[in-house]
């Protein structure tokens, strides 16, 4: 029987924190050296078998726990550590309260890789669709926020396609030329929208955000929405999107900015998601350089318990020996300890790879 290769790649790493640095380090496990033995009859019988599963319109294709446990899936790129990762967002608040400059803050901070308040950003090609605009009013409102100092990796566009007449192609092709693309921001939701048609059915709304989720997912990167609420109250403030639940259903997560009177300089930014933490923010906004302020959080963030076996295994892979080869058995050997089982430890490594 030849053994099944068995590989994962993950950069150096703490893995209390899951705080990835820049070093290309690497465990490999790999089979042994000696040319595998192919079964023709069972790979023609495999392929027969697959196409006859294509060819049936009733197929259904599963994948068992089995499979899930013994799979390592591409994590979820995170843009801000605690904020935003990969998918597509929602960003609502009523006109006029500030959406549009918070936007433009963001899409600064990830292409310059810096800081967001206290939350860490990975910097990446940043793509703000400002539909609302024209490159004048940009021009005075980024000079005012950030002064002289530009950053190469930051692209305004004020005419984009709708999503139906090819949008998709447009990204397609920016990512294509900006492979580091990390983040997209459409300002606003209305203006990609299909011009006539159901405008506010479940179906439609759930529709335009899944193909822009199809896309995100495809290439790893964030999308944001900007859009706007309905004057209506709600005892939930996510309830006073505009359009119908299918909007959010779709969605990866949504970000609700509020203020209490429209003059005010204080904001609330309610966060939820399915892949960060539900947070309730507390903003100032300064006028004078038109840049939103942490003031507080009223949500502390939960950090994942260390995992002991995944901090032993972090110490194999360390800046002075940043790759390792082997079979799971004989890193189990080299593991101080460590009283657990190959087919475990390959499977815990599957699951925990973005902590690596």
């Amino acid at each position: 029987m030849v053994e099944t290769k068995e590989k994962v790649t993950a950069p150096y790493s703490s893995a209390a924190t899951g705080e990835g640095q820049s070093q290309s380090q690497k465990l490999e496990f790999s089979m042994p050296k000696k040319s595998p033995e192919i079964n023709v009859g069972f790979e023609r019988d495999y392929l027969k078998d697959y196409f006859s599963k294509m060819n049936n319109p009733d197929y259904l294709h599963t994948v068992s726990l089995t499979e899930l446990y013994d799979t390592v899936y591409q994590p979820r790129a995170q843009v801000i550590d605690g904020l935003l990762c990969s998918g597509v967002y929602l960003f609502a608040g009523a006109p006029k309260v500030g959406k549009s400059f918070f936007m433009a803050q963001l899409g600064y901070h990830v292409s310059g890789g810096i800081p967001l308040w206290e939350y860490p950003v990975h910097k990446g090609t940043v793509l703000y669709l400002a539909l609302e605009d024209d490159y004048s009013r940009l021009q005075k409102r980024l000079s005012r926020m950030f002064g002289m100092d530009s950053i190469d990796d930051l692209y305004f566009a004020t005419h984009a396609k709708n999503v139906s007449e090819g949008l998709d192609g447009q990204l397609k092709k920016f990512v294509s030329d900006h492979p580091d693309t990390r983040l997209v921001i459409i300002d606003t939701l209305q203006k990609v929208r299909e011009v006539g048609g159901e405008k506010y059915s479940y179906a439609s709304d759930y529709e335009i955000v899944t193909k822009l989720k199809q896309f995100a997912d495809h290439h790893n990167i964030c999308i944001i929405l900007v859009h706007h609420t309905r004057k209506q109250s709600a005892d939930d403030s996510f309830d006073t999107i505009s359009g119908t639940n299918g909007l959010l259903g779709a969605a990866d997560g949504a970000f609700i900015m509020q203020k209490e009177k429209r003059t005010e300089n204080k904001a609330i930014l309610e966060i939820v998601g399915r892949d960060q933490q539900d947070q309730k923010l507390h903003l100032l906004f300064d006028r004078d350089r038109c840049l939103w302020q942490l003031t507080d959080k009223e949500t502390q963030l939960w950090k994942e318990p260390s995992d002991p076996l995944l901090e032993a295994v972090a110490c194999v892979v360390t800046p002075e020996s940043p790759d390792w080869t082997g079979s799971a058995t004989e890193l189990i050997d080299g593991l101080d300890r460590m009283d657990v089982q190959p087919n475990v430890l390959t499977r815990k490594l599957n699951v925990g790879a973005d902590r690596l």
